[in-house]
């Protein structure tokens, strides 16, 4: 597993599901950790349970100036970003493309898309100055394989996948790890808000099918270790036995 004590991490979405079991996770391995999300009341409490080296900072990834400013606050309380978890995103309103609001859907991409880049845009200058550091980013079975009423979802999935593959292409050779890890199904509210849909096979699953929020927490752990170098610009699967084995969930 990747030593990550004292290093920084940066978490969008870390008010719940993945991006909070992340925050806990890292937090446990030693490292800082900055929670970013809307909710500040969220984020704030969770930070006061880790303690010291958590910082809270509510921040809407969909507007680079917060996004910015968020960084800035990592670099004034720990002095850096050494790790950047794109985990925002949203799922709702899922709709029939012939039926969506274009207001709605737009906003979608401006979560999931936008605020990738975004977070992406405020920390590369840092970590090529400081020499590298880790882009990791959420992806999903989505990004490759169109569902019915997601157009929003598999779209900006699919475009983040290849923003990750940029990264690489651009500042591999500066230090820069770029690596999407596709979860699967998993626990969180976002799966409560599939399942009230109804709509295509994904909201058909059972809770018990789905895995707990801590699994790709302790993957993006692992994937912090040269350990995952092999899939630098590339995703990995957590639905992969062999991966579950090596990041030691079987």
């Amino acid at each position: 597993m990747s030593d990550v004590s004292g290093k920084t991490v940066m978490i969008t979405g870390a008010s719940r599901g993945i991006g909070e079991s992340a925050a806990r996770a890292f937090a446990a391995a030693g490292a800082n950790v900055v929670l970013t999300a809307r909710s500040g009341s969220a984020i704030d409490a969770i930070a006061e349970e880790i303690g010291d080296t958590a910082l809270a900072v509510a921040c809407d990834v969909a507007d680079y100036a917060q996004v910015e400013a968020a960084v800035a606050a990592a670099v004034d309380k720990f002095g850096g970003v050494d790790v950047l978890i794109n985990n925002a995103g949203v799922v709702e309103p899922i709709s029939h493309l012939d039926q969506s609001d274009p207001s709605d859907w737009g906003q979608v991409i401006d979560i999931n898309l936008k605020g990738v880049y975004h977070g992406m845009r405020a920390v590369m200058p840092m970590m090529e100055q400081a020499g590298g550091g880790s882009i990791l980013t959420i992806s999903s079975g989505a990004a490759h394989g169109p569902v019915e009423a997601w157009s929003h979802y598999c779209a900006s999935k699919a475009a983040v996948n290849m923003l990750t593959r940029c990264v690489h292409k651009e500042a591999g050779e500066k230090g820069i790890r770029a690596i999407g890890l596709s979860p699967g199904t998993v626990a969180t509210q976002m799966q409560r808000e599939i399942k009230a849909s109804g709509i295509n096979p994904v909201s058909k699953l059972e809770w018990t099918d789905h895995i707990p929020p801590e699994w790709p927490a302790k993957c993006l752990l692992w994937m912090c270790s040269s350990a995952a170098d092999d899939w630098l610009g590339d995703e990995i699967s957590l639905r992969d036995e062999d991966i579950r084995r090596k990041v030691g969930l079987i």
